[in-house]
């Protein structure tokens, strides 16, 4: 199949070049022209604009958008959009917010241009062992491009999860449950890290591999850590979120569901980057006023 693609970064990359194996024609274009000439080292197809993209492409186009959330995504969205005709479709790969994919969607209508979002989870492993594909959208456009999932996607890892933003709807409580899933792994090695029995913690976490109620991918790649950094100190604490835990607290509030442990995990995340908080001189400050306890100046 024939598929037009914006981004190279990380991810992008990886997924072109897995788009090669099936012998898919991909026409790419990045800001950065070494990742083009990389790309076009797999097999792709080189492009200089956008607009280069789209000239190469034969009706019905389609152009996958892999490009950082937020403002890159919609300007992208946008100046694509323009370039296309009736028929086209454009898919946003990205993490974008699913409010967005229901006003996109329905402003492309309006030009016959077709919108798909595609959640997609995998990180830089998907290159090696696929991509989760939870793809939202009408369901035309959605069967015209299976080729393009199919090989993205491993065995039985791509599916239609309904209209406009029902795909980046389900990325978004995925990555609310991956966020407190690495909290509570992130919490239990913390507290065997300070016991008094010198635990080896590397192969703890490869012992749990193993039969173990806790396994999974992400603690495979905490052993993976650990095992180069016993006690990761060539790390610093700090940890950045990329939006959707935020998007599906705000989801869970209007919706009256309580989620604890995601918010917990998320607001642990905001204090990692912060060295010295005002609440915590606040606390200080009101142990030592009604009780003498001793503060550090």
């Amino acid at each position: 199949m024939e598929l037009g693609f914006v981004g190279l970064g990380k991810m992008g990359m990886n997924m072109v070049t897995r788009l090669q194996r099936d012998k898919h024609r991909v026409v790419v274009y990045d800001r950065t022209a070494d990742l083009v000439k990389q790309a076009e080292g797999t097999g792709c197809v080189g492009a200089t604009s956008l607009a280069d993209v789209v000239s190469k492409l034969t009706a019905p186009k389609a152009v996958w958008i892999m490009v950082p959330s937020g403002k890159p995504t919609e300007d992208t969205v946008q100046a694509v959009a323009a370039l296309l005709k009736p028929g086209d479709t454009i898919i946003d790969g990205g993490n974008t917010k699913f409010h967005d994919d229901v006003r996109r969607a329905e402003d492309l209508k309006s030009k016959g241009i077709h919108y798909v979002d595609a959640g997609t989870s995998g990180g830089i492993w998907g290159l090696k062992i696929g991509y989760c594909l939870m793809v939202g959208g009408d369901k035309e456009p959605v069967k015209r491009l299976e080729p393009i999932f199919k090989t993205l996607a491993p065995e039985n890892g791509w599916a239609h999860m309904g209209g406009h933003g029902a795909g980046h709807y389900v990325k978004m409580v995925h990555n609310g449950i991956e966020y407190s899933m690495m909290q509570g792994y992130a919490e239990g090695f913390e507290l065997m890290a300070k016991s008094n029995y010198n635990l080896d913690l590397a192969k703890i976490a490869d012992l749990w591999m193993h039969g173990s109620v806790v396994r999974s991918w992400l603690l495979e790649l905490a052993a993976d850590a650990l095992a180069q950094d016993p006690r990761l100190e060539q790390l610093k604490g700090y940890v950045q979120d990329s939006g959707e835990g935020r998007w599906m607290v705000l989801d869970a509030i209007e919706k009256d569901v309580a989620v604890p442990t995601l918010t917990a995990a998320l607001f642990t995340r905001f204090r990692s980057r912060q060295q010295d908080t005002f609440a915590e001189k606040m606390l200080a400050a009101l142990r030592n006023a009604f009780g003498g306890h001793a503060v550090r100046r």
